[in-house]
């Protein structure tokens, strides 16, 4: 039975079809991904099946007595607690709570039987773990909600969403206005909800670890594939290398007959076949591709060496206006370091930031740079900063006065800002594009150290991974700062741990870091309470972690490797098997290849050593 059935919807928005005869079904408790490049109508199709957009054609049907859940664009506001704010999202519970008042004796014990079918005793315990895990302790909890910022409050939509538990949970980029731990704790928490969830989202973390399939928006249509996105983009690529395969292979007949044709069309002997080919080059099937897009490119500028540490921090104290935030600052970073800093907002991530990229001064202590050294930072609040009757072009001729025009247009087009976006004012521009304009500013200079302040808020899929692969290839240090868990584990190798006014290392890895964040986040019971008093074993076991967590990088590094070069062995093994390689001339790609293909299989044998080598020591060390 369906939960939510779509058949054959048309929107059109501002004269532009969005949906055309578009399909899709939903099933009670299925979690799906909503994909698609930005543009493409996924947030209008969560509109559409909320009721806030009419249909140019076709039907939206919700199950009868099923309810939908979803985050309100609009923040929370007033002099009521979170807790109270969160507690009114079960409107069924309220009108139970309110019905009680004035009830008669009968119609009482049926709502009161009612309450404990729902758990009404267990709500403000269940809306306090969801406070918890958006980042809102006790005491928080208790604030009147108009005493937070617009983005907190936007947390305590999500909660109040969440903690309503709908049949249908409808989420549009809920990660946001979170920070790495909330959006972990998020992920956690859908992965476990029994309800159905339609869930768009440019976060490939989430949409490997919390939905059953992924549904595609393009060219109007919607297609669903079971699994995560990593399986959605295996089964995509093998489609459209089947259907290249396709192509090229009705191309050439298509050559050949039409060679036929072009030869004998003017004879009278071979008219009638000169026809027949005609008729039969016409019935060849059009093949369209997949992937009709070219893939988002992001190119960072190469920096010039400098010698090591390229900067240092001795017992350096930073705050505000002579209010301390982090103390004993004692960092080091040199040019090829990966740096990702871990702790919730307001630890003092972006304060630190800022004291790196030289924006806030030491309030005690010494930080040491190199003379030569040169840093990009990027943060999304300096969109603000940006002039909106003014071009990309304006700002990066401003950014660098003495560039030619030719070499503004460039520095743009390293992120995908073309000459028609490089023209466009910046008011007219989509939040990814004004990232992009924001990334090309950072690295004008060709930077040495690139500090990245959340800098994937509004780039779609295809921009973050634009985006790992320029900073795999960038010559520098990063210093990374992001609620993506994804972005942190393909970038980062090393994590700091930004908590109680310090910065310390932290050994394990994110996994390691995600398990600590939910036994946190976890409600207290007897049994822990009574495990809080032997502290000693649980530090044993925090310590018997750290110990092993270089193993486990070592065994996840070289298993990554592994798979990469169990791929490129296949695809050298399928070349070599290609008679097409054999033709004349080719001798030199012959050599080429089985050169490769050797160093491939050495490299393979070093790599499932090292994976052998750490597994067995992982092995000996759970003993």
């Amino acid at each position: 039975m369906s939960l939510l059935t779509i058949t054959d919807i048309t929107i059109r928005i501002g004269g532009r079809t969005l949906l055309d005869h578009a399909d899709l079904m939903v099933e009670p408790g299925r979690r799906i991904g909503l994909v698609g490049r930005n543009g493409v109508g996924k947030s209008t199709l969560l509109r559409a099946i909320w009721g806030d957009l009419p249909l140019d054609g076709g039907e939206i049907r919700l199950n009868a007595r099923s309810r939908m859940g979803q985050v309100k664009q609009e923040a929370p506001a007033g002099e009521s607690s979170l807790l109270e704010i969160v507690l009114e999202g079960d409107v069924e519970r309220l009108a139970l709570l309110s019905e009680l008042e004035t009830a008669d004796p009968t119609r009482m014990a049926e709502i009161h039987e009612r309450l404990r079918a729902i758990g009404a005793e267990t709500a403000p315990a269940r809306a306090g773990v969801i406070l918890a895990g958006l980042g809102f302790d006790a005491a928080a909890q208790a604030r009147p909600v108009n005493s937070f910022s617009g983005g907190w409050r936007m947390r305590v939509a999500l909660a109040t969403a969440l903690f309503s538990a709908p049949d249908l949970l409808l989420l549009d980029e809920p990660t946001n206005h979170l920070d790495l731990e909330a959006t972990m704790w998020l992920e956690n928490w859908l992965a476990k909800y029994p309800g159905a969830a339609l869930i768009v989202s440019h976060d490939r973390g989430m949409l490997d670890r919390c939905v059953e399939a992924i549904a595609h928006l393009d060219n109007g249509k919607i297609s669903l594939t079971p699994g995560g996105y990593e399986e959605f983009v295996r089964i995509r690529t093998e489609r459209a290398a089947q259907l290249a395969s396709a192509a090229a292979r009705i191309a050439d007949q298509k050559a050949h007959m039409q060679a036929f044709v072009d030869r004998f069309r003017a004879k009278a002997s071979k008219a009638r076949q000169a026809q027949a080919r005609i008729k039969a080059i016409a019935k060849l099937p059009q093949i369209d591709t997949v992937i009709d897009d070219s893939p988002t490119r992001f190119n960072f500028p190469e920096p010039a060496e400098l010698a090591p540490p390229i900067l240092t921090m001795d017992h350096a104290c930073i705050g505000y206006d002579g209010h301390v935030i982090l103390r004993d600052l004692d960092l080091r970073i040199d040019m090829d370091d990966r740096i990702a800093l871990l702790g919730a907002n307001g630890n003092g991530k972006s304060t630190l930031a800022k004291f790196i990229a030289g924006k806030l001064p030491a309030i005690s202590g010494k930080m040491f740079r190199n003379g030569k050294l040169r840093v990009g930072y990027f943060a999304q609040h300096q969109t603000d900063e940006l002039t909106m009757n003014e071009t990309p072009v304006d700002h990066m001729q401003r950014a660098l006065p003495k560039a030619t025009a030719q070499q503004v247009r460039g520095q743009l087009a390293r992120f995908g800002l073309d000459v028609d976006r490089a023209l466009t004012p910046v008011e007219k521009l989509s939040g990814g594009e004004k990232a992009r304009l924001l990334l090309a500013l950072a690295t004008r200079d060709a930077p040495q150290l690139l500090i990245l302040d959340e800098p994937t808020n509004h780039l779609d899929l295809d921009a973050r991974d634009a985006l790992v692969r320029a900073l795999a290839a960038f010559g520098g240090a990063v210093l990374l700062i992001t609620h993506d868990p994804n972005l942190v584990d393909l970038v980062a190798d090393r994590l700091l741990l930004v908590g109680d006014g310090m910065v310390k290392p932290y050994e394990g890895d994110l996994d390691d870091y995600r398990k600590l964040l939910l036994e946190r986040a976890r409600p207290a019971s007897k049994a822990d309470r009574e495990q809080a008093r032997r502290g000693d074993d649980r530090k044993d076991r925090a310590d018997a972690r750290a110990a092993v967590a270089p193993l486990r990088k070592q065994a996840k590094d070289a298993e990554t490797l592994l798979t990469r070069l169990g791929g490129e062995r296949t695809r050298i093994e399928g070349e070599l098997a290609d008679p097409r390689l054999y033709a004349k001339g080719r001798a030199q790609d012959i050599i080429t290849a089985r050169m490769r293909l050797s160093v491939v299989v050495r490299e393979a044998k070093v790599a499932e050593a090292k994976w052998l080598e750490a597994e067995e020591a992982l092995e000996a060390a759970s003993v």
